[in-house]
């Protein structure tokens, strides 16, 4: 997965255990695109201590994912989604039985993730 994407994933589901310095830096470095030295200077800190603090936010994101799996969870039930959306499609133009099993199955495996 795109590193962006992991970020704004991990941050979407996990931001709010963040404090808010952490926040506020974490979106400026993250979603605004501001350098460290940009950072740095509007906060009062050095550009390493913003650079630690990013590594540290990124590790803290990834430990939050690897207890609690919310993001990969996530990226499982939209993929067996866009599976059964294309499914129906497939159904819907030539009504295949065999495309409502799929359905079925994959709607089945959605349910059972959510347990």
């Amino acid at each position: 997965m795109d590193e962006r994407l992991e970020q704004t994933l991990l941050y979407d589901f996990y931001g709010e255990l963040l404090t808010a310095h952490q926040q506020k830096i974490y979106e400026d470095v993250v979603f605004n695109d501001l350098s460290y030295s940009e950072v740095a200077k509007e906060q009062g800190v050095s550009r390493q201590g913003v650079y630690d603090l990013i590594k540290r936010i990124n590790r803290i994101l990834n430990e939050y994912e690897d207890k609690l799996h919310l993001v990969d969870q996530f990226l499982k039930t939209r993929k067996l989604a866009e599976e059964i959306h294309t499914l129906a499609d497939s159904y819907l133009a030539g009504h295949d039985i065999n495309d409502i099993h799929e359905i079925r199955r994959l709607s089945a495996e959605i349910m059972d993730l959510q347990n």
